[in-house]
């Protein structure tokens, strides 16, 4: 699985209007311009959020985005299904749009991927845009819960998520 720029983004403009307050409407051209988001880029992603009812937006003098609830009550993995076109699997067979898989029955890897997603999307459905908010040099919250119920991850906390 490899995050596109597209939910990385997503991710940016989710912390940065949630900095700014949920009463706050923030024009596109000024968050791509204090995210480094060409505006055009931005206009890509987010007409998603709006049509999934993430952000709201009015047109006009005074107008712009803000979120719709609070901080804390955003999932990374809800923005990143949004924006990764509704799929996290690890591997293709997995997928949303998948073709069913004629070995799926005799396939001897199918529960250890079934178990990687399920990880991931836990994992990602565990942190909050609010828990993203907080100074990025800090270990997320629950990578450290993870680390201490998964001893490999311990040996790979150096690849956190915000490298």
């Amino acid at each position: 699985m490899l995050i596109s720029t597209r939910g990385r983004y997503a991710l940016r403009v989710m912390i940065d209007l949630a900095e700014i307050g949920k009463d706050t409407y923030v024009p596109m051209k000024t968050i791509a311009e204090r995210q480094g988001i060409s505006l055009k880029y931005l206009e890509r992603i987010i007409p998603v959020l709006k049509k999934n009812g993430i952000v709201e937006g009015v047109q006009g003098k005074g107008g712009g985005y803000r979120l719709c609830r609070k901080p804390q009550e955003y999932k990374v993995g809800e923005i990143l299904r949004l924006t990764e076109g509704g799929s996290m699997a690890p591997v293709q067979c997995l997928s949303c749009d998948a073709t069913p898989c004629e070995r799926r029955s005799e396939c001897r890897t199918i529960a250890m991927w079934n178990e990687l997603s399920r990880q991931i999307n836990d994992y990602l459905d565990n942190i909050t845009i609010a828990d993203l908010m907080r100074k990025s040099d800090q270990q997320c919250p629950v990578e450290e819960s993870a680390q201490d119920s998964h001893p490999s991850l311990a040996k790979n906390a150096d690849m956190s998520i915000n490298s």
